[in-house]
């Protein structure tokens, strides 16, 4: 088969690195990807929001399957557009999309399916808004209604941070048109979980687990990011609790979606809060995680192509993935100023020496191969030491090994990645 996956973080150099395993696979390429993807992928200059460019270029080149990775083409319509141009795709429409692209149209959805998830409330002024926040206090959560590279949530501990995060996404727009909307929910307690299903419009499978760790600094202290890392399987998270997530949260919203004519297809990403009451869904988003992504990688055993077009073709039912035994985790390596304001261009050295690590697999997210060779930093989140081990600290061990062989004096990582589960 002839695979385009589309998008150019860790997320797509991790699925790349998956797919070109696969004894199906005859031509793999990558629109845009980066210097890592171009070592096992044909990488081609296409943005994943350019879709007419992405679509004409499946098209030219007989792709057999089309795998969307990022958030913003699939709710830009990507996978629609490929299915009207015949085109085989991994990867909800823009209908389905938006259960990541409004988080008021997910808590909407949620509700109607019963699942479980926070008492809820959306604005579109900033001034009932904090009539509102004036009604209920703090703790709370504020969430830009629409996209924000996962920077868009704020849990404030107090009135005043929430009333500060109100003006900063609704008037200050930080987020843009993101912010032209909020929710305000209820503040939920305890771990978070990221649970994977894959799902063909009416039947979905588990796809494994992981927790990552979204604050900058040691100790989860700084402003919140995409993810600076990340392990699996989370040992907090039991075989009965994914049964019981399933039951009460997949499978009830797939049902919804279909009966609203807007059946899902790609990958759900369920973000979970494991309360006092049970598992509890904080939300949903349309795409695998990055870095999540490559911890499930690493540890399919399964080959995933295969998966892949099951959910594209509606075969899902029967299908199951296999799991290597071994824990996986992730270490992401990111510019120093981000997530405020990376700075970009630094070179990177040791990437060789950190492969050569024992267990260690490094995937790169924001980087490009200058003239000479140098591999620079293009990003803020740059780099993702990953490594497999017989149990978690073995895999902690060998990732922090791999960091230490990197040489980027413009880099920096949290140095307590997996140390919650330790």
């Amino acid at each position: 088969m002839r695979v385009l996956v589309v998008g150019g973080g860790g997320r797509e150099h991790a699925l790349c690195w998956k797919l070109a395993q696969s004894p199906l696979l005859t031509a793999l390429f990558c629109a845009p990807g980066n210097a890592g993807i171009a070592e096992v992928a044909r990488c081609v200059p296409i943005i994943a929001e350019d879709i007419s460019g992405i679509v004409n270029f499946a098209k030219a080149n007989a792709i057999d399957l089309v795998v969307v990775g990022p958030e913003a083409p699939l709710t830009l319509g990507l996978a629609d557009f490929c299915a009207a141009a015949g085109l085989r795709v991994f990867g909800p429409d823009a209908a389905a999309a938006r259960l990541e692209g409004s988080k008021s149209f997910m808590k909407e959805v949620l509700d109607a399916a019963g699942a479980p998830t926070a008492a809820w409330a959306r604005f579109e002024d900033a001034g009932a808004a904090r009539a509102y926040l004036a009604k209920v206090g703090a703790p709370i959560v504020v969430k830009a209604d629409g996209l924000a590279a996962g920077k868009g949530v704020v849990v404030a501990a107090t009135p005043e941070e929430a009333e500060a995060a109100i003006a900063a996404i609704m008037e200050d727009r930080i987020h843009g048109s993101a912010g032209a909307e909020v929710v305000i929910e209820d503040c939920m307690t305890g771990p978070e979980v990221s649970f994977f299903a894959l799902c063909d419009g009416s039947t979905a499978i588990p796809f494994g687990a992981a927790q990552d760790h979204k604050r900058v600094g040691d100790g989860d202290t700084g402003p919140n990011t995409g993810g600076m890392g990340a392990y699996g399987p989370p040992p907090v998270f039991s075989a009965a609790m994914e049964a019981e997530v399933m039951d009460h949260c997949v499978t009830p919203v797939l049902a919804e979606m279909a009966k609203r004519g807007a059946p899902f297809r790609g990958v759900l990403f369920a973000g979970l809060m494991l309360t006092p009451e049970g598992p509890k869904l904080l939300e949903f988003n349309v795409r695998f995680g990055d870095p999540e992504c490559q911890v499930l990688m690493l540890r399919l055993q399964s080959d995933l192509l295969p998966l892949l077009v099951a959910a594209a073709d509606g075969h899902l039912a029967g299908m199951a993935p296999d799991w290597r035994p071994d824990p996986a985790l992730v270490v992401v390596m990111a510019a120093e100023g981000y997530p405020e304001a990376p700075r970009k261009g630094s070179v990177i050295g040791g990437l060789e020496a950190a492969a050569a690590c024992p267990g260690v697999t490094v995937f790169h997210a924001g980087t490009a191969r200058r003239e000479d060779g140098a591999v620079i930093a293009t990003g803020g989140r740059v780099l993702g030491i990953a490594a497999t081990g017989a149990d978690l600290r073995a895999a902690r061990d060998a990732a922090y090994a791999g960091v230490d062989a990197v040489v980027w004096p413009g880099g920096f990582c949290r140095r307590d990645i997996g140390a919650r589960a330790l």
